[in-house]
């Protein structure tokens, strides 16, 4: 393909993503599921070339920004309290399901090699980070589901990655050595965690430094490759490197950047997550075309395969709710035995946990990278995209509904020992109290009495307020309401000046730059 045609390839690409995701929010849908099917569709539009993927390169350009953008906003505390059921899940689970779906697929096909069975399950044991972003950003879980999910979605893939590189090995030369396979995952893990804390430490001294709104921005989308591509390189785990050096950068960001950085970056941030996460979705669909092709067409894969990989999608499906359905009995055991440490889910929020499974790119891009020779691999390749399909179009549709029956609350445990008024009210009151400081003179006068005044008004109102949560936040929304309509006038009327041609471009832009900053404080505020 040309690189001219290539270029237009993506624009069109990108096209079909803002159509596909309007069509998604008209008809209630989860845009991930619009962009899967909207890719599988196009791809057998008659004249578009067929989509070849480079596996590689398909991670090294999605995988960092999705893992860092889900590190970066991970509340640390929470997962550091989860985190040996997030271990569980990541590593647990994962080798769990890998090893039913191996011998389903021995029992299934027995001419298959074990070591290839092996490969089978680690293509399609890891839920992805993209599927679970994509999904869970649209339903609501407690505190403690979502902690796990997201601490789950970001580190399983080492565990799916290291295991599928030794089933192949081992595939390959026919040994396979357990007691190097854990030292290897141990090393790589190990690794990944030195090298995504140095990377994030260097990130953190690096803005110290740096002086320009644009090179912070820049500095911190670029760590998230910067910690990739040093952990591969270190033959460390990339993806544990690249989770480290986010949580290290999310941790110290409040402290790093400044208002206008932050600001700024996250409006950057958010377009670029939203279209990497679009063009993965409509890339998989995309790349339905190649594989069917590959395999010799629909014909094939209904007659030969339908049966076998339906098997194959079941038993994985069942070994995740027999995992941690599994893994909550044992906490509930150890929980009536006495140990406080051990909090069972309870079996609705299991049953959550269970169907919260989504695949996506990882596991295509690894199917992609199996060696020609190795037996089996057209199977692989189709179980792969069906278990992409059946998970995202399913499950990720009826993970809501699901959550709804199983009508989860949050519980108290979970919650945060001060709510959002409490904080807002000693927010106030350290702010009333440094201005309070430096509101008068060395001699006594008062330098700023109308300022003093101000937050003096705001801290008596805030700590007097006596309303129920309810009041309050209708007293909020019908106070911010008012100011939201002032800006809408004051935005009217410098247009209308403009346009008049009494104030110039650069008055406009200023004053609007204000009304802007002022519009988003009193939005977030309502909100």
């Amino acid at each position: 393909m040309h690189s001219v045609e290539l270029f237009e390839l993506i624009v069109g690409m990108f096209l079909a993503v803002l159509v596909l995701r309007y069509a998604a929010l008209r008809l209630r849908m989860p845009p991930a599921v619009a962009l899967l099917l909207g890719g599988g569709a196009l791809a057998f539009v008659p004249g578009l070339p067929t989509v070849e993927l480079d596996p590689e390169l398909v991670l090294v350009i999605f995988l960092p920004p999705l893992l860092m953008d889900g590190a970066w906003f991970t509340a640390l505390a929470p997962f550091r309290r989860h985190l040996g059921g997030i271990t569980s899940l990541a590593v647990g689970a994962v080798l769990f399901t890998a090893a039913v779906v191996a011998v389903a697929a021995k029992l299934i096909l027995p001419e298959l090699p074990w070591a290839a069975c092996v490969a089978l399950g680690a293509i399609v044991s890891p839920p992805d980070a993209v599927s679970a972003r994509a999904v869970l950003q649209r339903v609501k879980l407690p505190r403690r589901l979502g902690t796990l999910l997201e601490g789950e979605s970001l580190l399983n893939d080492a565990t799916g990655l290291v295991l599928f590189r030794f089933a192949v090995a081992a595939a390959a030369t026919g040994a396979f050595s357990l007691g190097e396979a854990v030292g290897s995952f141990a090393v790589l893990v190990g690794g990944g965690i030195a090298v995504g804390s140095a990377i994030g430490a260097a990130w953190v001294l690096l803005l110290r430094r740096l002086g320009d709104d644009q090179l912070m921005i820049a500095a911190s989308v670029l760590v998230c490759w910067a910690s990739y591509l040093a952990g591969e390189a270190l033959h460390a785990s990339g993806v544990i490197a690249t989770v480290t050096a986010g949580l290290v950068c999310g941790w110290y960001q409040h402290v790093i950047l400044t208002a206008s950085v932050r600001i700024r970056a996250l409006s950057f941030w958010q377009v670029m997550i939203s279209l990497l996460e679009a063009a993965v979705f409509i890339l998989i669909g995309l790349s339905l075309r190649g594989v069917i092709d590959r395999v010799g067409g629909f014909g094939v894969v209904l007659e030969d395969m339908a049966w076998s990989v339906a098997a194959i999608v079941a038993a994985m499906t069942l070994a995740r709710f027999a995992w941690i359905f599994g893994s909550d009995a044992v906490l509930t055991f150890l929980h009536g035995a006495g140990w406080r440490g051990a909090e069972p889910l309870g079996p609705r929020a299991a049953c959550v946990m269970s169907w919260a499974g989504m695949r996506g790119v990882v596991t295509l891009a690894v199917a992609l990278s199996l060696p020609e020779t190795i037996p089996g691999r057209d199977l692989m390749l189709v179980t792969a995209f069906a278990v992409i399909l059946l998970t995202v179009l399913v499950q990720g549709m009826t993970l809501g509904l699901v959550i709804r029956l199983a009508g989860l609350r949050e519980g108290e445990r979970s919650r945060p020992s001060l709510d959002l008024f409490a904080a807002e009210v000693a927010m106030i009151k350290a702010q009333f109290a440094e201005v309070e400081r430096k509101a008068y003179a060395a001699d006594g006068s008062l330098l700023h009495p109308r300022l003093l005044d101000s937050y003096r008004r705001r801290a008596t109102l805030s700590a007097e307020f006596l309303g129920s949560p309810e009041e309050r936040a209708q007293s909020i929304a019908a106070h911010y309401d008012v100011i939201l309509a002032a800006i809408a006038a004051g935005r009217a009327e410098l247009v209308r000046l403009h346009r008049a041609r009494q104030i110039d471009d650069e008055t406009l832009h200023d004053l609007e730059r204000d009304l802007d900053l002022e519009e988003l404080i009193a939005i977030a505020a309502k909100g």
